[in-house]
């Protein structure tokens, strides 16, 4: 029985991960990138990816919320077969764990992020 990739949907906020889809079509991933996360909602929708890996950041100006992730991560909440892998700044880690008490991410990874965390991370995901 042959297998069709298993969808990945890499949200790229901060330019330098940008590298990081090849690591994931490596692994054999069938990759999708978007830079905006208002599009990755979207996104979410009609493609039904099976892993979502995207940056977390907080800013203390949002509004209504505590960081960039949670418009996306609500799109997921409904999807619990979704893997959500999040990069993360070591200094944010505190306002990531608030994210976490209210919606669901299966991991983290703080920056800088080398090739071997993230593959073994992912690899669990195959």
């Amino acid at each position: 029985m042959i297998h069709s990739p298993k969808k990945l949907l890499a949200v790229i906020e901060f330019i330098e991960h940008a590298q990081y889809p090849a690591i994931y079509k490596a692994l054999g991933y069938d990759v999708t990138t978007e830079w905006q996360v208002r599009k990755a909602v979207l996104l979410i929708r009609k493609m039904k990816p099976d892993v979502i890996v995207a940056d977390f950041y907080f800013q203390s100006d949002f509004r209504d919320r505590l960081s960039n992730l949670e418009s996306l991560l609500a799109a997921t909440q409904l999807q619990k077969e979704i893997r959500v892998l999040v990069f993360y700044e070591p200094h944010n880690e505190s306002v990531l764990d608030k994210v976490r008490q209210r919606m669901h991410i299966d991991a983290a990874l703080p920056m800088p992020a080398t090739d071997e965390t993230i593959r073994a991370a992912l690899g669990e995901w195959l």
